[in-house]
């Protein structure tokens, strides 16, 4: 199987880790297999000429002192009796035929060689590897040297054991393996240590975008790696845009106040002038109106000029303030509070919108409570979980999404416009958050309100 195909099997989700560190063990893999039947193919090739020079020179011995006398028979001049070739049965044997004239070493112990001919007149031995006279595989090397006239040709064979070809290279193969499987876990050990050291950049990439996101930088620095800088490129034309496209809202904001302002002052004088009761009560209605358009106007005027860059705002002294002003408000219903907010515990949103959306989703829960309102909070990674629990009657799952519409109220007996819930949404999306509805631990609604941190 190809490494690609290994690859494939991987999935797009998998880790960069985990197949840069999958595809270098499969290639340092192979490599190490290529090498080594590489390096046995050479062993074996060096042993195998150094057994067929020994034979050769065995061979060249026996043409230098083989005879024949005037009867056809063979004789040596002198004793080649000589180790290896004494040792009977040792598959190091040799042999001299012409015709029916046989000379044959002491280790064949009468036994023949079945060994055919090479071709006449070649001056050097050739292979002709085969079987010995006891079921033993030999190395053979063969010379025939042709006869004079009216001589039969002579036939020289040399022989090895196959062992002692085998024995060497695979006794060389496994010290090879010892070694080459030693090279292999340095070689990974390596590849770890180059992915983890080749991927720091990306870590690094995502810790500064944490940073933009959580409000303390507002673009990601171009001075990265080569091969990361078209996506950092990329990433803060992104931003460049977000920004652009916010700044556009916001002065779309600023325009719609500024042109409602001047009618609703119109307005206001309009019906404080006339002094009757409900003209009092409207304008009472348009001063509320003024007051809220102006505070956003405000809000978006200081945005623009802040930037996306946030501070961090203490989770902690928002709540303790929120408690402290709704508990008197709500005294002669006689509501406890429970909190559980760390100290320096801090959120990357615009105070005064983390106290409206607190204030809001706090008074909610005080509205419904039958006593008890926990306010608790936890950071999960990046973000900051806030979780705001009642212990009164809840909603049923239908009503949870019911109640984040705009003026959507389940009760109309109970005061209140409708937009607390939906407002506290509002402006939790803008920070890149959210807001869940849940049953909380004590029998009333939960909501988990999710802020950049």
């Amino acid at each position: 199987m190809k490494p690609g195909a290994l690859l494939s099997m991987l999935g797009p989700s998998t880790s960069l880790q985990r197949r840069l560190i999958f595809a270098s063990v499969v290639g340092v893999t192979l490599a190490l297999c290529g090498a080594a039947v590489s390096i046995g193919a050479v062993l074996h090739r060096f042993v195998r000429g150094q057994l067929d020079g020994r034979l050769d020179e065995r061979i060249v011995s026996l043409v230098s002192d083989v005879r024949g006398d005037a009867d056809g028979r063979l004789a040596l001049r002198r004793d080649l009796e000589v180790p290896p070739f004494d040792h009977l049965r040792s598959g190091w044997y040799w042999e001299v035929r012409r015709g029916d004239a046989v000379l044959r070493s002491a280790s064949l112990g009468g036994a023949d060689l079945a060994v055919p001919a090479g071709p006449a007149g070649d001056d050097r031995p050739a292979p002709a590897d085969g079987m010995g006279p006891f079921g033993d595989r030999l190395i053979l090397r063969v010379l025939t040297v042709p006869g004079r006239l009216g001589e039969a040709a002579t036939v020289f064979v040399a022989s090895a054991p196959a062992s002692a070809l085998y024995g060497p290279v695979l006794e060389a193969l496994r010290t090879l393996g010892l070694c080459m499987a030693l090279i292999g876990a340095l070689l990974v050990v390596a590849v770890l240590v180059q992915v983890r050291v080749g991927l720091r950049p990306l870590r690094r990439l995502l810790e500064q975008l944490g940073e933009v996101r959580a409000g303390l930088r507002e673009r990601i620095p171009a001075e990265q790696p080569l091969e990361v800088r078209p996506l950092v490129g990329e990433i803060n034309a992104l931003l460049d845009q977000n920004a652009a496209n916010l700044a556009h809202a916001r002065g779309h904001v600023a325009n719609l106040a500024h042109g409602l302002k001047t009618p609703l002052a119109t307005l206001a004088m309009a019906f404080g002038s006339t002094g009757s009761s409900p003209d009092a009560r409207l304008a009472g209605l348009i001063e509320d109106m003024d007051r809220r358009i102006r505070h956003h106007l405000r809000r978006a005027r200081a945005a623009a000029l802040s930037g996306p860059v946030r501070t961090k705002v203490n989770l902690a002294g928002v709540v303790e303030d929120l408690v402290m002003v709704l508990g008197r408000l709500h005294a002669g219903k006689g509501v406890v509070f429970e909190t559980e907010v760390l100290a320096g515990l801090g959120v990357a949103c615009d105070r005064q919108d983390v106290e409206e959306m607190l204030g809001n989703l706090v008074e909610n829960a005080c509205r419904w409570c039958a006593g008890l309102v926990r306010v608790s909070a936890r950071r999960e990674d990046s973000s900051v979980v806030v979780m705001i629990e009642d212990d009164g009657p809840g909603l049923a799952p239908g009503d949870r999404s019911a109640v984040l519409q705009r003026g959507r109220r389940l009760d109309e007996s109970e005061p209140g416009d409708g937009f607390g819930l939906p407002i506290a949404l509002e402006l939790a999306e803008l920070y890149g958050g959210s807001i869940e509805l849940e049953v909380s631990s004590l029998g009333g609604l939960a909501i988990r309100l999710v802020l950049p941190g």
